[in-house]
């Protein structure tokens, strides 16, 4: 057992006579709970997945030399050596931190150890120069393989400190997403990038929003940057549903009389059902339509405005049950190895579309009182300004986030009180919004 202190991790030695002195005796201590990730390896045994992931009875040749290095698992890094993996396959980090690597340790400040540039330099270096990637000696043939050496790769504990340090969930050793990590660390190179080449360009890429106001007839185009295409999951598309049924009563069957499933059954949808429901269009309920000054219903689509060099897709498997309590979809989705998302592609206000006027309305709702606060937003996303207005109208909502509220589960109305409750400062802020407000009316 560890306790934390600062940078040091501290074993200790007498943890049983410590807590007798709170009154609580360890050694009568029994474990009640497993985490996520016990349940997940237990599932997989059951179902006799987990040989299937680990190749077992398979023989792999190994492969040495410059780019096939490993990382080490330092207890609950698996999201970032993935991640950390894919980036420096990609030209153009390999250019930007290990091309640059001289004149990055000579520019490296007093302490190293705190440099983003150093630390991301020295991982790349040590990933792709193959100086940690070398095969065992030779050894007789008839030694049996578990006594064989293991070249063991790198552990880059430096570098997950560093880009850790301060974040509360990257910071600890709880089991983390990739996702959110490869977010984490593009924010952590922008920041780092101010004034120099900036390798993120490889994954940006320009999204349109074109919301038509059903009620006049007009549009609005807006665009955003984004890395990442997220891919909802239509589990109605699967193409196994008489698979699926027959499962489910074989599954309340081995429910009832308490005997393990030997085989999984999992909904099989098709990728290009994930892009179909990607282009759908959405509509939007209480759209404050700046032709006609008071609330519509509009339709929004989403496309590309541009492309980028390497295409990030993470498909949304998480969702939220009845009970609020988030699930993960358990599905099987091939990937193609080739993928054409060109009819994807946005083309900006068409011949003949008419642009819905370009008009801030109040922040105040009908129902508030004159004099509330409100805020609004200039062109810098990181600005906002408060107020007070008199004239009682309809708040400016950001409708995407409004959107990706509503598809975590959570009622319509309750996402945008969140939103405008905020002050628009995004998603994260408005989900702790609604998850502390769910007792309101």
């Amino acid at each position: 057992v560890y306790s934390y202190d600062e940078d040091e991790m501290v074993l200790d030695p007498s943890l049983a006579e410590h807590l007798t002195h709170f009154g609580i005796d360890m050694m009568q201590m029994q474990k009640t709970d497993k985490t996520m990730t016990e349940l997940e390896i237990d599932m997989n045994q059951r179902i006799g997945e987990w040989e299937t992931i680990q190749e077992s009875g398979v023989h792999l040749k190994p492969l040495y030399g410059p780019e096939y290095t490993g990382i080490q698992n330092l207890g609950n890094s698996c999201y970032l050596n993935s991640v950390m993996q894919v980036v420096f396959s990609i030209p153009d980090f390999q250019n930007k931190y290990v091309g640059n690597l001289e004149k990055i340790f000579k520019d490296s400040p007093t302490d190293p150890t705190q440099d983003f540039n150093t630390q991301v330099a020295k991982l790349g270096y040590a990933l792709l120069s193959g100086d940690h990637s070398k095969p065992p000696p030779e050894t007789d043939e008839t030694e049996p393989e578990t006594e064989k050496v293991d070249p063991g790769g790198i552990a880059p504990r430096m570098f997950k400190m560093l880009v850790g340090k301060g974040h509360p969930e990257f910071s600890t050793n709880r089991q983390q997403d990739a996702q959110e990590f490869l977010l984490h660390f593009i924010n952590m190179v922008e920041r780092n990038c101010r004034s120099s080449e900036n390798p993120n360009e490889a994954f940006r890429f320009l999204v349109e929003e074109r919301i038509n106001c059903l009620a006049s007839g007009k549009v609005k185009y807006t665009q955003r940057v984004d890395y990442i295409m997220q891919l909802p999951v239509p589990m109605e598309a699967a193409v196994n549903k008489d698979e699926l049924a027959e499962y489910e009563v074989k599954k309340q069957e081995a429910e009832a009389e308490k005997t393990p499933l030997l085989e999984m059954v999992r909904a099989k949808i098709p990728f290009e059902s994930c892009l179909e429901a990607y282009s759908e269009p959405e509509q939007v309920d209480d759209f404050w339509s700046t032709a006609l000054l008071a609330k519509s219903v509009a339709v929004k689509k989403t496309r590309f405005a541009s492309f980028p060099d390497y295409l990030v897709i993470q498909i949304k498997k998480f969702t939220f049950g009845l009970d609020w309590v988030p699930k993960k979809l358990d599905v099987s989705i091939e990937m193609p190895d080739e993928l054409d998302i060109s009819q994807l592609r946005g083309g900006g206000l068409q011949s003949g579309e008419e642009e819905l006027p370009d008009i801030a309305p109040p922040l105040v709702t009908p129902d508030e009182p004159k004099g509330s606060l409100g805020f609004y937003g200039n062109d810098d996303e990181d600005s906002f300004c408060s107020a007070h207005f008199s004239s009682p109208t309809s708040p400016v909502l950001d409708e995407s986030v409004v959107i990706q509220l509503a598809e975590m589960g959570f009622p319509i109305e309750a996402c945008r009180k969140a939103v405008y409750y905020t002050g628009n400062s995004g998603v994260e802020a408005a989900m702790n919004w609604v998850m502390s407000h769910m007792d309101d009316p």
